[in-house]
């Protein structure tokens, strides 16, 4: 079983890639798990036809009761992907970190991994903020590697930083390693060279080189992914190429720019 994090910036894409990504990995015939971490509960939206999924903390508020089994707070997407969202608490009234760590307790006692045998578990986790509840992934052992997403924009490449020194600070306790960088390019001036020095200077490679592309928009306006709408596209290609050298447990070495 893979377990991969994905952080990066609010904002710059991480849902977009990681969605991608699990309808890759389904297209390869994998069992896949994709957690969204994220307040707005809208990391698997692409794989359910754009059918919003109720969280898990908007399910304990609205029935003021935990869940009693994984149908509850569960739906199968595109390929078969088994979508999660933690959600968070009602705005300005709690922490959205600890509406995380409680939710992958409620998922441990419900026995998600051993019942739905997952090859890959995906975690789309916001990282703008590494606090304890947003570290949770990497910090308590449920994710064994972390993507960094990030564009060549200053704001991004800053929260990247900041993602890839917390998990180095985790580096001595076991916990997971960052396995590569995704460029989502928002074609800013010298993009690449400025991820590649960010890249480089935390020893990482850029494992998937992601452009603009209108299909990812006119597909999700649908509510797919580009992989379900078209997987002969080229960026279709860019995601099933990454999903397979995440397969094969290559060190991924960067990738060339288009």
């Amino acid at each position: 079983m893979r377990k991969i994090a994905i952080y990066g910036k609010g904002g710059i894409g991480k849902s977009t890639m990681t969605s991608n990504l699990a309808a890759a990995f389904a297209a390869r015939g994998k069992r896949v798990i994709q957690i969204g971490c994220d307040p707005k509960a809208d990391s698997t939206i692409n794989l359910l036809g754009g059918k919003p999924l109720l969280s898990v903390m908007g399910y304990m508020r609205e029935y003021d009761r935990e869940p009693e089994s994984l149908a509850e707070i569960s739906r199968e997407g595109f390929g078969g992907v088994l979508c999660i969202e933690t959600g968070g608490p009602t705005p300005g009234l709690g922490c959205a970190g600890r509406g995380i760590i409680a939710t992958f307790g409620l998922l441990e006692d419900l026995e998600l991994f051993e019942t739905f045998r997952p090859n890959v578990v995906l975690f789309d986790v916001l990282g703008d903020v590494v606090c304890g509840g947003f570290a949770a992934p990497i910090r308590e052992g449920y994710a064994e590697e972390v993507l960094i997403v990030t564009s060549g924009e200053k704001m991004a490449l800053y929260a990247a930083d900041n993602i890839a020194k917390a998990v180095e600070n985790f580096a001595d306790r076991g916990y997971a390693k960052v396995g590569g960088v995704i460029l989502n390019r928002r074609n800013v001036p010298d993009e690449r060279a400025k991820v590649e020095a960010f890249a480089e200077g935390h020893g990482l490679s850029i494992v998937a080189d992601i452009p603009r592309s209108d299909a990812i928009n006119n597909y999700e306006e649908r509510g797919m992914t580009v992989i379900e709408g078209d997987r002969t596209l080229p960026i279709s290609r860019k995601f099933l190429e990454l999903a397979d050298r995440l397969l094969a447990g290559e060190d991924a070495a960067p990738s060339p720019a288009p």
